[in-house]
């Protein structure tokens, strides 16, 4: 069955400061999307379509896209910003970048970060959804905060309400420290609380669910500022009864590059695991 990994490679990594997607995290050179990448052949997908701004094309080919074409199959699609408003440079958002693979993507996709570590056990899980999902029947891995945040900096993350193993809801919640703080609201929360890291499996029956929310974005949002997100479409889709998410749940410990202090222990988490057999070459 043709499943694949859709890569949301657009974003200049402002608060790194640079091309982030291909920062090297190894002494031979590998960036966190070829264990990304590794991961998700190994549970079963068998073809990778990168989102890029057209800024950053050639050097993503490059610095990876072109390592990473010779193992598997890989399609690039361009994040369209015709439609930014005077003024703005960065793209709507993560739920633009998907639907602008609609004419590249026809069967099942799992949509990850590509500067985020995700661990192998998240594609097996999305994988296997996959295989038998019928439109509308979503999927997503949800990690435990304590398990993603950063000693170098705040994050965001989805927070969410998961009951009886489906997604009730996900709200964005900014500046989360360490400590699991939200700096910008105040609220403290439990190290255990479910949050999404931004990795889901769609049938592609959300390109018109994504169309149709993007057309009322454009007619409502203020485009100077306002950021059209995937997480926000898919609550909406699931508040209409359009669409159900299965969510996974992992104690893996996620593994980004938010901050360029992060760099240090990833590069020594991924040391670690192919010290251990995990990525042999």
């Amino acid at each position: 069955m043709n499943i694949t990994l859709v890569v949301m490679a657009a974003g200049m990594g402002s608060r790194f400061g640079g091309l982030k997607q291909a920062q090297p995290v190894t002494d031979d050179g590998r960036g966190l999307l070829d264990f990304s990448v590794y991961d998700a052949i190994k549970a079963g997908f068998n073809k990778v379509v990168f989102i890029l701004r057209k800024e950053i094309e050639q050097d993503f080919k490059r610095l990876v896209g072109n390592r990473i074409a010779d193992k598997v199959k890989a399609e690039y699609v361009l994040q369209d910003t015709s439609l930014l408003p005077k003024g703005r440079t960065k793209p709507f958002g993560t739920a633009h970048a998907v639907l602008c693979c609609k004419d590249t993507v026809k069967e099942p996709f799992a949509v990850i970060n590509a500067d985020d570590y995700y661990g192998k056990n998240a594609y097996l899980d999305i994988y296997n959804h996959l295989t038998s999902a019928q439109a509308g029947q979503y999927s997503m891995v949800a990690y435990l905060l304590g398990n993603t945040v950063s000693a170098n900096g705040s994050v965001t993350r989805g927070v969410c309400d998961i009951r009886q193993g489906k997604l009730v809801s996900i709200k964005e919640t900014y500046q989360i420290t360490q400590d699991c703080v939200s700096l910008s609201t105040g609220e403290r929360f439990s190290p255990s609380t479910a949050v999404s890291m931004n990795i889901w499996g769609l049938t592609c029956d959300v390109f018109d669910i994504l169309q149709t929310e993007f057309d009322g974005f454009l007619n409502t949002a203020n485009l100077q500022s306002d950021e059209f997100t995937l997480p926000s479409v898919i609550f909406s889709a699931v508040n209409r009864g359009k669409a159900e998410v299965q969510a996974y749940q992992s104690k893996d410990k996620w593994y980004g590059i938010t901050h360029r202090a992060d760099l240090e222990e990833v590069r020594k988490a991924l040391s670690r695991f192919r010290a251990q057999g995990l990525y042999p070459d």
